[in-house]
């Protein structure tokens, strides 16, 4: 069997590490904001080059403080990708925004700027473009595109760990370019737990000292609650086992690079659409569309191969969210879920694995 991602195989080296870790963890009894949570922020914080990092309990809970942290008036809106995972839409709904969604650029992953511009309004106070897949958005174009005017950009990481953005012909680390920036360390990700969790960075003080204080109910001195907020804590236990993995986070990524390298240049077949990805992409998913979706699907079965659907249904045509979108199409969003698969990207998959995949993929 050719698995999709294989955590087990990834972290067999980190095993000992992490339980000698653990076993620490338990001596001191620090369970919830202890020692370890503030040292894997500070060291996420340099990942990302940014001045400020809050850990949470969720990439949702990310999306949804970090709105929430802007204090803005109901039904503000806020602007988003039609293909991206729920959460996104989840988290706005959550703070008492009005969601307001674009369509994707064609073969592509990325919020289409232009269609952005078409839907700013008066009532719009937040865009939120989507790192879908590990490819970072044209921010530099993004925010040409609102200078002058008062609406924040927060970005979604949640796929996007150790990224960069190279759009204003500079290296620039995802995570440190928008107003607030949301990552999850759902086990799955490039980064990721044993459990949920979840990251906030920001270059703004005020911003930080309120998100601090809104993960932890609001309040930043105990028994003192300046605001509304949630309980929403990154565990020391689950910061102690990202300590230990954040150290392979580039190998990995590097791992995935080379791996989509090699689906770019053995994938041949015309009836496949490799769909593009930017510069400083970390392959979160390797994803391809063909009309064929069905036909490729049985011959993976068959040779025993994994595979996923990132997504089957774009925002819109979830069931939660027809009410919010009567009536509305996005054509570049609905053609990627219907005709997507999302192909093996575990970074310690061989040559011999990954030769077959292409293999059967040219059969089609």
């Amino acid at each position: 069997m050719i698995k999709f991602l294989d955590i087990k195989r990834q972290d067999q080296n980190k095993i000992n590490e992490i339980i000698k870790n653990l076993k620490k963890n338990f001596i001191k009894t620090d369970f919830i904001l202890g020692k370890n949570v503030f040292i894997f922020e500070k060291k996420f914080s340099i990942l990302c080059n940014s001045k400020y990092a809050i850990s949470c309990a969720n990439g949702t809970d990310a999306l949804t403080i970090a709105l929430k942290s802007l204090n803005l008036k109901k039904n503000s809106e806020v602007i988003l990708p039609a293909m991206t995972y729920c959460s996104t839409l989840i988290a706005v709904i959550n703070a008492n925004l009005k969601p307001v969604l674009v369509d994707i650029s064609k073969n592509s992953s990325e919020i289409d700027l232009n269609e952005i511009k078409k839907k700013i309004s008066k009532k719009t106070k937040v865009i939120l473009p989507v790192h879908l897949y590990g490819s970072p958005v044209n921010l530099h174009l993004l925010k040409k595109l609102i200078k002058n005017k008062k609406i924040f950009i927060i970005d979604d990481c949640a796929q996007a760990h150790g990224g960069f953005d190279y759009s204003s012909g500079i290296k620039k680390n995802i995570g440190s370019i928008a107003d607030i920036s949301c990552f999850s360390f759902y086990p799955g990700k490039n980064l990721g737990a044993y459990g949920d969790g979840g990251m906030i960075t920001t270059n703004n003080k005020i911003l930080y000292n309120k998100i601090s204080a809104i993960r932890n109910l609001g309040s930043a001195i105990k028994y003192r609650h300046k605001y509304l907020g949630f309980n929403s804590r990154l565990d020391t236990i689950q910061a102690t086992i990202l300590l230990s993995k954040i150290k392979d986070l580039n190998r990995n990524n590097n791992l995935r690079k080379k791996i989509a390298n090699i689906y770019n240049n053995n994938i041949i077949n015309p009836k496949v659409i490799k769909i593009k990805y930017s510069k400083g992409s970390v392959y979160h998913q390797y994803i391809i569309m063909t009309n064929l979706r069905k036909k490729l699907i049985k011959l993976f079965n068959n040779n025993k191969v994994q595979y996923g659907f990132h997504y089957p249904y774009p925002l819109h045509k979830l069931e939660f969210a027809k009410k919010y979108f009567k009536n509305l199409s996005f054509p570049n969003s609905e053609k990627l879920a219907n005709n997507g698969i999302s192909l093996p990207i575990d970074p310690f998959l061989n040559n011999k694995e990954l030769n077959k995949i292409c293999k059967i993929i040219n059969s089609l």
